[in-house]
């Protein structure tokens, strides 16, 4: 008797084993997939400064694409004219995002060569660098004041100057800040006027501001242009819908209507992009 309950306690703690290792195994997958896309998602949204959570997007998400398809699929005959529309209902506070995340970053930007100027001149003074960021986070306007703050508060707390850098790098990804941090980090290593170095730099971050404008606007004709191409089919559809009912209507109620549509709109997007591709310049 005893044997039996040895055996069935080996059989359990076996199966329990085996249970353990493939629950550890399944949160190494999950944790090699999943949390780098949460961990991408929840580093756009902290740099479009916008106070969401990941999870709370995804929700948003789901609940846009939801309702707008149960919704349009009570108006419509076909649910393949809903699922475009609640793809693009979905996609709504991702877009948000990223416009937030570009506005932001572009702010970031145009401020950026005041604080280095801001920077050199407390240098020039005398004062330390760290000094120097503490006065950036104070006088400066956001988001450049946040992102300066958090890397002061990180080295005044204990973490290396040079980490609290390479975190200002990953949390503003702008070519600049990296120009920024490399020469600080060069120069802490080879020595050097500091104060030149920034100057400098801001010089430089000023000119290639002033020839993106220059581009934007020998490229306003373009763009003007490509929007009227863009906006055109979707303009005509509406105003026929208006104006001749019975000659669009062939396409929701005709059986190759659906198909027809998902053809042109698949040739609308595909130009588009290539539209967009050409009118807008990387300076």
């Amino acid at each position: 008797m005893a044997d039996v309950v040895q055996r069935a306690d080996v059989r359990m703690v076996q199966r329990s084993d085996r249970a353990c290792l493939a629950v550890e195994s399944g949160a190494v997958l999950v944790s090699e997939t999943w949390p780098a896309t949460v961990r991408n998602k929840a580093s756009a949204i902290m740099q479009s400064g916008w106070a969401i959570k990941p999870a709370k997007l995804l929700m948003m998400s789901a609940v846009f694409g939801l309702g707008s398809y149960l919704v349009s699929s009570y108006f419509l005959p076909h649910f393949y004219f809903s699922l475009p529309i609640a793809a693009a209902a979905a996609a709504i506070p991702f877009v948000v995002v990223t416009v937030k995340r570009q506005m932001r970053l572009r702010k970031f930007e145009e401020h950026f060569p005041e604080a280095l100027d801001l920077l050199g001149r407390a240098v020039r003074a005398g004062h330390a660098f760290t000094t120097g960021l503490e006065m950036i986070s104070k006088e400066s306007p956001e988001p450049l004041a946040g992102e300066f703050r958090t890397t002061f508060e990180e080295q005044n707390f204990g973490l290396p100057l040079r980490d609290a850098l390479l975190n200002l790098t990953e949390r503003v990804p702008i070519i600049d800040v990296r120009f920024f941090v490399t020469a600080l980090l060069i120069q802490k290593e080879t020595g050097g006027n500091l104060a030149e170095i920034l100057d400098g730099l801001a010089r430089v971050i000023r000119d290639r501001f002033r020839i993106y404008r220059e581009v934007r606007v020998r490229t306003a004709q373009g763009r003007l242009t490509a929007g009227i191409l863009i906006a055109l089919p979707i303009f005509m559809m509406l105003i026929l819908s208006v104006l001749n009912p019975k000659y669009i209507g062939v396409l929701f109620t005709d059986p190759k209507g659906p198909f027809v549509l998902a053809t042109a709109a698949t040739m609308q997007l595909i130009g588009s992009a290539i539209l967009w591709k050409i009118i807008h310049f990387e300076v």
